[in-house]
């Protein structure tokens, strides 16, 4: 566990002893297609660290309708930054998508560890203004910028550099919620682009018919690669 918490950003910069009482207090949370990890509303005593497989962060409309918030991948953290607040609780719920692995971290515990760390807390800050320009950058795609062009930026981050051709690792419907599309848009929107010789999708499988003409259909507003 130790060996995973080093390849992470807010954890390289603790020492011997405090990666150990860290992983003392650590849980391994493994959970099966939809299972829930927590949900809206739940107090926040704990942040995780995604081992393995996707997690989905989403809010839930009183309607009951979903919006989902973001899309987890393998190595990412998220819910760290609720340590902060007064009696927090979580603002999303957070589902398994497949099987998932994940690492369940005393928030309180990093919390004293920040006290004692000027690094530590660089790092954090660090961790916390990535997703902030992140989040910055995709309010700008979603208030200029239209739903083909944010579809195709997407397709662009998850497209391995050397091939054409790749498997979505989240259901459709999921990654039109994200994007702020309805699956009728994004199902329309990949006719579209598949009647331009530019990306065809049978299932899950995707194939790039044309990379370059794919990326001047995102131009500038590709969306912040996420890390895996």
């Amino acid at each position: 566990m130790q060996e995973e918490l080093k390849k992470h950003l807010l954890f390289q910069r603790l020492e011997e002893e405090q990666l150990k009482q860290v992983e003392a207090r650590a849980k391994m949370v493994r959970l099966e297609d939809g299972q829930y990890l927590f949900r809206q509303g739940e107090p926040a005593k704990r942040f995780y660290l995604l081992m393995e497989g996707h997690i989905k962060l989403f809010r839930l409309a009183p309607d009951g309708n979903e919006k989902v918030i973001e899309l987890v991948y393998e190595g990412q953290s998220f819910a760290e930054a609720l340590m902060f607040r007064n009696e927090p609780r979580y603002p999303v719920c957070a589902q398994s998508l497949g099987k998932s692995l994940v690492m369940s971290i005393d928030a309180d515990h990093y919390k004293n560890l920040l006290r004692g760390s000027v690094d530590l807390c660089m790092a954090l800050l660090a961790d916390m203004s990535y997703r902030l320009r992140a989040l910055i950058r995709e309010i700008d795609d979603l208030s200029l910028h239209s739903a083909t062009c944010r579809v195709a930026a997407f397709m662009l981050t998850r497209a391995p550099e050397d091939a054409a051709e790749f498997e979505l690792d989240v259901p459709k419907h999921v990654i039109a919620s994200r994007l702020s599309v309805k699956p009728e848009t994004f199902s329309r929107i990949i006719k579209n682009l598949k009647s331009r010789q530019v990306v065809e999708i049978k299932g899950s499988h995707v194939r790039l018919l044309d990379r370059n003409a794919l990326e001047q259909v995102a131009d500038v507003c590709a969306l912040p690669v996420e890390e895996s």
